[in-house]
């Protein structure tokens, strides 16, 4: 079965986002101050091949660790649909 598995990946809740923090100020510049915090990351979407759900999501959570996010600096968040 094919699973489409939606990965969100965003640096580091204690790290500085340089581009955060540059479009933040932009928007304020622009009269959008409310806006308080804008976190910058990488969104992809992947087509899996696996027997359910729950292992859908474990093979993309070993790429995240092994590949498409770096642990140091980065958090990721998987999710699975059918």
């Amino acid at each position: 079965m094919i699973h489409t598995v939606r990965i969100n990946i965003l640096p580091l809740k204690d790290l500085l986002d340089p581009q955060g923090k540059a479009v933040t100020g932009s928007l304020h510049n622009l009269g959008l101050g409310n806006i308080t915090d804008v976190r910058i990351g990488k969104h992809m979407t992947l087509q899996v091949e696996a027997a359910s759900a729950a292992e859908a999501k474990q093979l993309a959570e070993d790429a995240c660790r092994k590949l498409l996010a770096n642990p140091v600096m980065e958090s990721f968040e998987v999710t699975v649909s059918e």
